[in-house]
């Protein structure tokens, strides 16, 4: 029996054989299993206290008659925690922590409209078929993490920002700096993005605001600083983006070249190019050919930081929190583990 035939055929037993006894060997099994269940940063804070006397669990309704049931099983278990042992906040407003983020394995099935982890995974369509294989996954794939840091934070804040604003945020696909997180913001805060979504045709959203924005955008000068040694000054630029895996924006390929597991990031700089030119090049970066064109260019760091001359709205996979004239991005090797 494979684990989704196990999900979907599950029975609550409420007679048992008392001719039946369960060995030593199975319990030592089931105990096993139970211990993989998540706990807050792993502290798994339970004890198990196995009971064979039949005497003993005959007694149990007498404590709890919801228990009259297992008079015939042949052992009951009692799932115990340890208060001390349990994880706690310190303070009501303390964040949950990425630290031990490479200790979760995490099952992934894509939903929205853009799916660019997805699509370099090369997921399947069908959700079902992703979920078997999350279930039949054995040994999970290693993935980077991002992170970025807020240097500094300005006072405009998003449409659709979360209540919560923290210095640091991590991603899986890419963060950025510019026209691509300016039209992300506007896209969230869009009233017809989830209409257009439900009938297949969100992309028209990103493809209305893009052009929009495109005229818009303010002229801003950029330095960028790789790895603490590499100093780039831009005089003019659309965007910065540090990523992880090769697309964004829902199929842009704007890093063909991105290695999710080197430990790296990918970075795609739209410096000194006209706005009417970037018309003609941004429809090649959805097979990744826009580095052709002068002014977009590649590097690859484990540090990107960006100052620029004035605030400019900032992204994580998509999601905007807040305007910032300074950031750091940085790339946590094989800190995912993925069921794939």
């Amino acid at each position: 029996m494979d684990a989704l035939e196990c999900i979907l055929t599950r029975r609550s037993v409420r007679q048992f054989d008392s001719n039946k006894k369960i060995t030593h060997s199975e319990i030592e099994e089931l105990l096993k299993a139970a211990s993989y269940a998540p706990s807050a940063h792993n502290k798994q804070p339970w004890q198990f206290l196995v009971i064979e006397d039949k005497e003993i669990i005959k007694g149990f309704r007498q404590i709890q008659p919801w228990t009259s049931f297992a008079k015939d099983a042949s052992c009951v278990i009692i799932i115990c925690a340890d208060t001390e042992v349990a994880f706690h906040r310190e303070k009501e407003d303390e964040q949950w922590s990425f630290a031990d983020i490479d200790r979760v394995r995490i099952g992934y099935i894509p939903t929205g409209s853009s799916n660019d982890m997805a699509r370099d995974l090369q997921l399947p369509k069908d959700p079902l078929v992703i979920l078997e294989q999350i279930l039949a996954c054995r040994e999970p794939l290693k993935m980077d993490l991002g992170c970025l840091t807020y240097e500094s934070i300005s006072d405009q804040m998003s449409r659709q920002h979360s209540r919560e604003l923290t210095r640091k945020r991590y991603f899986a696909v890419s963060a950025g700096i510019g026209y691509d997180a300016a039209v992300c913001e506007e896209a969230l805060a869009s009233k017809f993005k989830n209409v257009l979504n439900k009938i297949g045709l969100g992309k028209l959203t990103y493809l209305t605001i893009a052009l929009k924005q495109l005229i818009t955008t303010p002229k801003v000068t950029c330095e960028i600083l790789l790895d603490e040694k590499t100093k780039i000054h831009l005089p003019k630029f659309l965007f910065v983006a540090g990523m992880i895996h090769k697309y964004e924006g829902g199929g842009f390929k704007f890093c063909p070249a991105a290695d999710f597991q080197d430990g790296k990031l990918n970075i795609c700089v739209v410096g000194n190019i006209s706005k009417w030119l970037v018309l003609f090049a941004l429809p090649t970066a959805f097979p990744g050919k826009h580095y052709r064109f002068e002014g977009i260019d590649h590097y690859t760091a484990e540090k990107l930081s960006i100052h620029t001359s004035a605030p400019l709205w900032v992204h994580t996979d998509g999601e905007v929190s807040m305007k910032s004239d300074a950031i750091t991005i940085t790339c946590e090797k094989e800190k995912i583990q993925l069921l794939k």
